[in-house]
């Protein structure tokens, strides 16, 4: 409010300056409140350790599921079974149940050291898995069946 007509305007006293001037000598002298110009913020990227747990999790790692020995589990040489071999050149086997066709063809690779064409697979009615594989035309079935499978 401006002072009245007949009144003296007031001047801050010396003591009000003085203090004035104190507050601006110390750590508030240059405060300046950022502008910012973007709406979002991105927190500053800070130093992030790696991991230094002081103990292991787990006390043993865990063995591999299916290894060559356990995705085929035994061959089979029911009629139908035999009359594949002898007419289409496939080899019948009972496999894992979770064993896919590529674990099933690198198991008869590795023991039995036969190469495929094509693996066709089905669940049984009882829970097993049924794998047919078709061999190269060079392998003959009946010899393998024979000679390493002992099922002729």
């Amino acid at each position: 409010m401006p002072p009245k007509a007949g009144q003296k305007a007031t001047k801050p006293s010396a003591k009000a300056n003085a203090a004035a001037k104190a507050t601006l000598k110390g750590v508030n002298s240059h405060k300046v409140k950022k502008v910012r110009h973007n709406t979002s913020f991105h927190r500053p990227k800070t130093l992030e350790l790696s991991r230094a747990p002081k103990y292991p999790r787990k006390s043993i790692q865990a063995a591999p599921r299916l290894d060559a020995g356990k995705v085929l589990i035994h061959p089979l040489n029911t009629e139908s079974a035999m009359k594949k071999i002898e007419e289409n050149n496939t080899l019948v086997f009972i496999v894992d149940i979770q064993a896919n066709k590529r674990q099933i063809a690198a198991a008869l690779k590795s023991q039995y050291d036969v190469s495929t064409i094509k693996i066709n697979t089905l669940i049984r009615p009882d829970g097993s898995k049924k794998a047919f594989a078709r061999l190269t035309p060079d392998v003959d079935a009946l010899d393998i069946a024979a000679t390493k499978l002992q099922i002729v």
